[in-house]
């Protein structure tokens, strides 16, 4: 693949959704391991996908026998500035509806990168994801899993903050001033250092912000998503059809 190339994909509902996302994440893993031994997903906080993992830790499923879990790295987009015990951790979820749920051979623990956000400095903490991201070839991660907030943020870069701007550092610490906290996120150069960039999106509430990043041509600083564009690889948008009804039909 020598260009970046991208990609809209309406499904019925977010049982759909789902599915066709586990069907990519499987198909990742295997094209990954096949070339190269090893598979890195970057993992999505957030309600919409819950059900992606439930479905790859589901042995009823097809998918889980699909993935070399034993050669999975998971890294974080973003996290939270909680302990990896409370419930609005990113990490939390993923642990509980995914790890928990061991597979055949489950994922060695020194291959899950979580984001130290316990840590009461979340500069440090960035800083120091940053340092685990800055040594991997890149692509560095063969697929990246994303979603879109009302307010057209993804991971944690959110309209008019100074993260968006940053071109060096893979993983920052941003304060959020209408949820006034910190959080850690990766940034625009990591999450677009990827083969592929895989958005889900689900629900009327993001119908709006889903138009603005397809339709629009608003700058970054106000519709973060808009940044996101992997350099050379693919871009998957997968939409459940109750967030499609305001886009102009042309994609």
């Amino acid at each position: 693949m020598t260009e970046s190339t991208w990609q809209v994909r309406i499904v019925d509902d977010r049982t759909t959704l789902a599915r066709g996302a586990a069907e990519i994440v499987a198909a990742a893993a295997e094209s990954a391991v096949a070339a190269r031994g090893t598979f890195s997903l970057v993992l999505s906080g957030g309600s919409t996908p819950r059900e992606l993992y439930r479905l790859l830790a589901d042995e009823r499923e097809p998918y889980r026998a699909r993935v070399a879990w034993e050669r999975v790295h998971l890294w974080w987009g973003d996290e939270r500035h909680v302990p990896p015990d409370h419930e609005e951790s990113n990490f939390r979820m993923a642990r509980e509806v995914l790890l928990a749920h061991a597979p055949p051979v489950p994922i060695p623990a020194a291959n899950v990168h979580r984001i130290r956000a316990e840590d009461p400095d979340a500069a440090r903490a960035a800083a120091e994801y940053d340092a685990l991201l800055a040594p991997l070839a890149s692509p560095r991660f063969d697929l990246v899993l994303l979603g879109l907030g009302a307010d057209c943020h993804t991971a944690s870069l959110f309209p008019g903050t100074e993260a968006l701007a940053e071109r060096r550092r893979l993983a920052v610490s941003v304060w959020v001033e209408k949820l006034s906290t910190h959080r850690i996120t990766l940034t625009v150069p990591a999450l677009s250092d990827a083969a592929q960039v895989l958005f889900l999106v689900a629900g009327e509430d993001k119908a709006a912000a889903l138009a603005r990043v397809l339709d629009g041509d608003e700058p970054p600083e106000s519709c973060p998503a808009r940044a996101v564009v992997p350099a050379v690889g693919e871009l998957i948008w997968l939409v459940a059809r109750d967030a499609a009804f305001l886009m102009h039909g042309k994609h």
